[in-house]
């Protein structure tokens, strides 16, 4: 994380930093805060368990969701996300680093996203993603689709609070822009990061790559989007994030997306074991009384997603007619090679002809 003056930068665990010790932090035992750097996403230390150890984690406020038909309430007052600052710099060099859990950028304080409520301002960006072996990644799913992965980009409510250590656990204090990623065309933007993962491979690794434009890792529609009150997707699970999730997926190449599944490890370069950093992502929580605004109406979606089911079905049919047609050509094409076969054998078939043409003169 950038430091902000002269201010120390905290640890990091999680998506966000170590809070400063608070009183309430002095009551914690020694066994248990050392167990705080110890999360996974399975295992003794998985997402199950994790409300052991973080209490907020089994909370009624968690993320992330599914975003489904019927629980959508549409608010006209929903504007563009309004993003200042986010063309950054190639002359200046930002932090990569592997932190035991993703991948993540550190962003300058100029990076801003406005809403009609308050200001913040942008602390840093990580990535969540799958397997080889498993086609899910994202964190949000839509109707229950998971996409291959999911950008969040974190920012502190900097109108209230001085820093992100202060804003984390506030109701109010953080706002996360997520990105949802699917398979399909080249993109340049999301290569900016993916070519220097090799060099952050292990755990703790940390380089410094130029800036360039974070506008281009989001999609090209920032008016339509679903906003929702949540947590942190990781330990310690503040619910203190407003989600802003794009409705519409950016695209990234099947090889982009190899290099994400292949290029990391959970592990220290030191370690024995090396653990592949795949599955990222922690699954969809209950919603519970909670509502979900939506900046587009809701039939739109509706339609969108028939729309992909009429799809479907035009192609389902499609190959059906494929298979018909093969079928066809291969009955024609055997009966004439069996036609030509009996010709070669020297027998030859006439048709049956009346008596009467039989009896009469040549």
């Amino acid at each position: 994380m950038l430091a902000r003056g002269s201010q120390h930068v905290p640890e990091y665990y999680g998506n966000l930093a170590r809070p400063p010790r608070t009183s309430l932090d002095c009551g914690r035992k020694p066994a248990q805060e050392g167990r705080a750097s110890e999360w996974t996403y399975t295992g003794l230390h998985g997402e199950d368990h994790w409300a052991s150890t973080y209490p907020e984690c089994g909370n009624r406020q968690q993320s992330p969701i599914d975003f489904h038909n019927g629980i959508f309430e549409y608010d006209p007052t929903l504007e563009p996300i309004q993003l200042i600052g986010y063309n950054l710099s190639a002359a200046v060099n930002f932090s990569l680093t592997n932190d035991g859990h993703a991948a993540k950028m550190t962003l300058p304080p100029t990076m801003q996203m406005i809403t009609a409520s308050h200001r913040y301002t942008a602390v840093q960006l990580h990535l969540h993603w799958g397997s080889e072996t498993e086609a899910l990644g994202s964190e949000h799913t839509i109707n229950g689709r998971h996409y291959p992965s999911e950008l969040h980009i974190v920012h502190y409510n900097s109108e209230k609070y001085n820093d992100i250590s202060i804003a984390q656990d506030k109701v109010d204090g953080l706002a996360v822009l997520g990105i949802l990623i699917e398979v399909g065309s080249f993109n340049a933007a999301y290569e900016q990061i993916f070519s220097h993962l090799t060099e952050i491979q292990f755990k703790g690794k940390e380089i410094k790559i130029p800036g360039f434009n974070i506008n281009d890792l989001l999609p090209r529609e920032l008016d339509e989007y679903f906003r929702y009150n949540g947590s942190l997707t990781t330990p310690p699970c503040y619910p203190s994030v407003m989600w802003t999730v794009f409705r519409k997926p950016v695209q990234i190449s099947s090889e982009q997306l190899s290099e994400l599944q292949k290029d990391l490890y959970f592990s220290r370069m030191e370690e024995a074991n090396q653990t592949e950093m795949v599955n990222n992502y922690r699954h969809v929580q209950e919603l519970w009384e909670r509502e979900v605004l939506i900046s587009f109406h809701e039939d739109s979606l509706t339609a969108e997603h028939k729309l992909t089911l009429g799809v479907i079905l035009t192609i389902t049919l499609g190959c059906v007619l494929c298979v018909m047609v093969a079928s066809a050509l291969t009955v024609f094409f055997l009966r004439k090679r069996a036609d030509k076969k009996t010709e070669n054998n020297g027998v030859t078939y006439k048709l049956a002809t009346s008596k009467e043409d039989e009896l009469s003169p040549a």
